[in-house]
């Protein structure tokens, strides 16, 4: 965001507008109790919520363990497919985080509750993870 104020350009996430949804954050100590609590590769394990890292380059570091990498700049033109996939693996939390700079976290949680708001889902709901 720096760069592109410094060059006089509009921060890239200006193109999406800003979310209407009003999303709520999760505890880092929740995510992390049931991440220990179903571990993957666990005999028939279903976790109920999906891990979105939504940083680009800058995950420098490292990232959470069984978390997927959708960078926030490409995250609004595939929420339909982030839905589908949530929906079809029974996943009823999206916890987005960036680890970094704290508003892409919560700016993709806000793009993607608007997406399930529109389309009429009750049963998914998009947050971010606090603190990270």
């Amino acid at each position: 965001m720096a760069a592109a104020q410094q060059t006089g350009e509009a921060p890239w996430h200006e193109a999406f507008g800003e979310p209407k949804a009003n999303v709520s954050s999760v505890p880092a100590e929740t995510v992390l109790a049931d991440l220990e609590g179903q571990p993957l590769g666990a005999a028939n394990a279903h976790r109920r919520f999906l891990l979105v890292d939504v940083r680009r380059t800058d995950w420098e570091g490292g990232t959470i363990a069984s978390s997927i990498n959708l960078p926030a700049h490409t995250l609004y033109q595939t929420r339909p497919m982030v839905y589908q996939l949530c929906k079809q693996a029974g996943v009823e939390l999206i916890i987005f985080y960036c680890g970094s700079c704290g508003g892409r976290g919560p700016r993709a949680a806000g793009w993607m509750q608007d997406y399930l708001d529109d389309v009429g889902e009750k049963k998914i709901q998009s947050v971010y993870l606090e603190g990270v």
